[in-house]
């Protein structure tokens, strides 16, 4: 199976949540795997909100930083193309989307995803309308 992962759904691969089990779950049934390549940087940053509201040590930030640096290399970094472009902006002119989660939608579109994954409602919906079948976590 070829999974594209939202942010929102792969923060919950390194710090232990409510969905963490569904995405492990899905981990196990993927042959292939993308994020967006503006993934990487939006999950850090809920590492980093997470530690500064101490829901994550300074270590646990460290080893949850260093394991989804390191996995990086085992996934498919899908790139920000015109078409990607294209397609987001006419999800959100079509759907209340902030830009990154059109973005990432979009990207899995592209990249033709069996799945998406998320936790977020409207992403799911704007995944949906585009054919995507989705998996909520």
């Amino acid at each position: 199976m070829r999974a594209y992962f939202d942010s929102s759904a792969l923060v919950k691969r390194y710090v232990e949540e409510s969905g963490s089990d569904a995405v492990q779950e899905i981990l196990d049934r993927t042959d292939e795997l993308a994020i967006g390549i503006i993934g990487p940087p939006e999950v850090i940053s809920v590492f980093v909100r997470k530690r500064r509201e101490r829901i994550l040590t300074p270590d646990h930030y460290q080893v949850a930083k260093s394991a989804l640096i390191e996995e990086i290399a085992d996934m498919t970094v899908c790139g920000i193309t015109s078409s990607v472009v294209e397609t987001a902006i006419a999800l959100i002119e079509t759907i209340p989307l902030r830009t990154l989660d059109a973005l990432h939608v979009a990207c899995a579109a592209d990249w033709n995803a069996d799945v998406f994954v998320s936790a977020d409602k409207r992403q799911m919906e704007a995944a949906r309308n585009l054919g995507l079948q989705v998996i909520g976590v």
